[in-house]
Formats: C-alpha cells, structure tokens, sequence
C-alpha cells in the first residue's frame, strides 16, 4: 500500500503527459488548415492588434467647455436704427457650451396688460357665445369685438402678430459673428491634462487666425458663416426660422508616444433646419422662442416682445485615449491562439467523414482498449504489458516478421501503401 501511494505521488509530480498526435501527409488537409491559420492569423495581427489597438487600455475624458461671442449686429426698421451686441443676440450669455445666437426677430413694443381684440384669422367670432372663457389658450373675456370679428382677450396688448416672418433675416451681419471655444480634457487613469490651445496657440496667434480645416485647423476662433458651411447648410436658409449645429471636439490621443502630439480635431453636423427639405408642411420648421424686456412708463408697466429665431450651437466633446498595458496584450494573445484551435477542428472533421480513407484516419487517430484485456493479464498472473506483447507475437504473420495488429504502425503504414 505504501508502495502504490508512493508511485502515485511520483507518477503525479515527476512525469508529463502530452498529446499523441499524428501527421496526415494529405495535399487538401494541409491546404485548408493553412488557409484557416493564415486568416486567423491575419484577423489577430491587422484586426485586433492594429486596428482595434487591442494591446492598449483605454480611457475617456473629463471635458469643460467655455466659449464667447464676438460682433455687431445692425438693423434699421421703418427708420429706426439699432445696434445688437452680444448681450442682444446671445442666450444664455454665460458661456455654455450650448448656447443661441439670434439671427432674425420680430418685435412687438409697448406691450401692456389690458383688454384687446385678437388678431383676424385667431379666435373669430359672430357672437358674445362664441368667446366662451376657457375655451382657447389665450384668457376670454366673453366678449366679440364687432369692428374685428374676434374674440376680445385679457393679455399683454397690442397682441403680438408673427405670421410674418421677416425675409431677409433681420440679423444677416451674424455670418460674421466669431466663435471662441477653450476646451480643457483630463484622462484619470493616464493622468493627462490637455487643452485646445495645445502648443503654438499663443496669444498673439489667436489674435490673428481664423479656423480653417486645412489652413488653420487647431484655431479655436471660428466665423458663423463658415461653421454653417461645413455642416452643410445655407446660412440665410437656417438664419430665417433657425436651426440647430453640432460642433464636435474630437480626442482621439495615443499616449504611447509624445503627449504633445494629443490635439483636438473640430467637425461640424447639421442637426435641423437643412434646407433640402423641401416639404413646406412640416410642423414646427426651425427653432425659436420668446423673451420679453420690462420696463416702467408713467407707472404703468409695459413691456417690448421679441419672438426670436436663431441658431442653436451644441459643442459635444468625444474623446478616447489609448496606452499600452500588458494586460490587454496577453488577453488578445491568450484569445488568438485559442482561434487557432479552429484548424484542428475543421481539418478533423475532414479527415474522420469525408474524405474517402476516414476510416484509415480513424484507427491512425483513436487507440480503442477493451476491458477484456485487462482481466486476461490478471487471469494469466502477467502484467498488461507483457500481454499485449505475447498478443502481438501471437498476430505476427509468419514468415514475414509483420504483425496483424491494424493498430501497429507497421500494419497502419503497409495499409496506406496498398490503398495508394
């Protein structure tokens, strides 16, 4: 007993056990599994290495974004002359990264709360019963107005008229307005701060350029009419009714090399408002909104309304940045070699059941031992190997010193010689 516990215990620690394998000289086979490695092998190397950057950790940005406008803005309305500065034109005006620039408008003055008619065509009347309040979204007072035909509303009055929108846009100067974008991006795990004024945008530079993609393309400052342009609108289209423009500051930085070399690339999308459609009956065309000044005149509190259509600025910042790590690398390796294993499976399924030798594969492939064998040597006081060596003897072709054991590779080769 003590014996056997340590034999196995040597057995265990001190022997290797390895695979039998068998080398198949067959032109087709060895095609096949040479076509299936070499595309594993270029899916590792040109896929996963190369463009997946599959040896490499990734990590995405913390982002601010600051921006300011800069431009005049000038109107003369029925002799009236005004000038719009950003305070005007800009909502909100503290910087955001998404933010409004109004390019046309229409206002209503001296608006105060009172009693007025409604505008004809809105909430037309016959009769006192037909300005029932609560009926409409404006406040009736039950009462028709008879010069008009329409409904009298309690409201901030003259009431405002907008079936008119202004063409050409009131604010036809904003193509020439300038946008300022200061984007700073932390990676966490990289440890690396960067901003968009990289190196070489210096003060002096900023003074002088103006964003170009091929001439200027690391300029923060940008021109109105030129982002509308890139993003694939008309700017008098979208400045009538408004509309809205993604900029998209892009970090794609690979940190296995300088960081200097980490710089944000801009892009320009067309969100709505694109002027090639053309089907007038859509609801809701454009963007605009509201926004009212109040003011005191002879203790009576009035207000100016401005219906204000504009184009609607989201910066979105993207970012990604990679760096090598062994952990990713082993990983990618570790999965390629097992693909590899894919091979081995469609060769063996070639060989086992389709080609026409399968069964000579078979028996070179599988060692089948019964259960008799085992009883015999112990029934004859022989070990197991001695058995199969009288067994062999006892199939050994006389005469010829060959044995008819077809698991013997002397059978299996003379086999292969004769089906050839």
């Amino acid at each position: 007993m003590k014996n056997q516990i340590t034999n196995a215990l040597s057995d265990f620690f001190f022997e290797y056990e390895t695979p039998r394998q068998v080398l198949v000289r067959n032109r087709r086979v060895g095609v096949v599994c040479r076509l299936i490695q070499l595309g594993v092998l270029a899916y590792i190397i040109g896929w996963v290495f190369i463009y997946e950057k599959g040896y490499q950790s990734t990590d995405t940005a913390v982002s601010s974004v600051f921006t300011k406008m800069k431009g005049v803005g000038y109107t003369s309305v029925n002799g009236s002359e005004r000038v719009w500065d950003v305070a005007d034109y800009v909502f909100p005006s503290q910087g955001d990264s998404s933010f409004v620039v109004m390019t046309n408008y229409i206002i209503t003055e001296g608006q105060k709360m009172g009693k007025c008619p409604e505008l004809h065509g809105k909430h037309n009347c016959s009769s006192n019963a037909d300005c029932e309040g609560g009926s409409f979204k404006r406040q009736m007072t039950g009462v028709c107005v008879s010069d008009t035909k329409t409904c009298e509303v309690l409201a901030w009055c003259p009431v405002e008229d907008d079936h008119n929108i202004p063409d050409p846009p009131m604010l036809m100067s904003a193509e020439n307005y300038t946008l300022f974008i200061k984007n700073s991006v932390t990676f966490p795990l990289f440890g690396v701060s960067r901003s968009n004024l990289v190196e070489g945008i210096d003060a002096k530079y900023i003074s002088k350029c103006l964003h170009d993609p091929d001439e200027a393309p690391l300029c923060p400052i940008f021109r109105l009419g030129d982002i509308v342009k890139l993003s694939g609108f008309n700017f008098e289209t979208i400045a009538r009714v408004g509309g809205a423009i993604g900029i998209v500051v892009d970090w794609t930085c690979n940190f296995d090399v300088d960081v200097k070399h980490c710089k944000p690339k801009y892009f320009f999308h067309g969100l709505y408002g694109n002027p090639a459609e053309t089907d007038k009956a859509r609801a809701s065309v454009g963007y605009n909104f509201r926004y009212a000044k109040h003011y005191l005149e002879d203790s009576a509190q009035k207000r100016t309304l401005l219906k204000v259509f504009g184009i609607r600025f989201d910066i979105i910042v993207q970012s990604l940045a990679r760096k090598f790590d062994i952990i990713p690398t082993l990983t990618a390796i570790g999965s390629g070699v097992g693909i590899f294993g894919v091979a081995t499976v469609v060769c063996d399924l070639v060989l086992l059941y389709l080609l026409p030798k399968r069964e000579f594969y078979k028996n070179m492939k599988f060692k089948y031992t019964d259960t008799h064998v085992q009883h015999d040597s112990e029934s004859l006081g022989l070990e197991t190997g001695d058995y199969y060596t009288l067994e062999a003897n006892a199939r050994q072709v006389p005469g010829t010193g060959q044995s008819n054991d077809p698991d013997s590779e002397a059978c299996s080769t003379e086999t292969e010689v004769s089906k050839k």
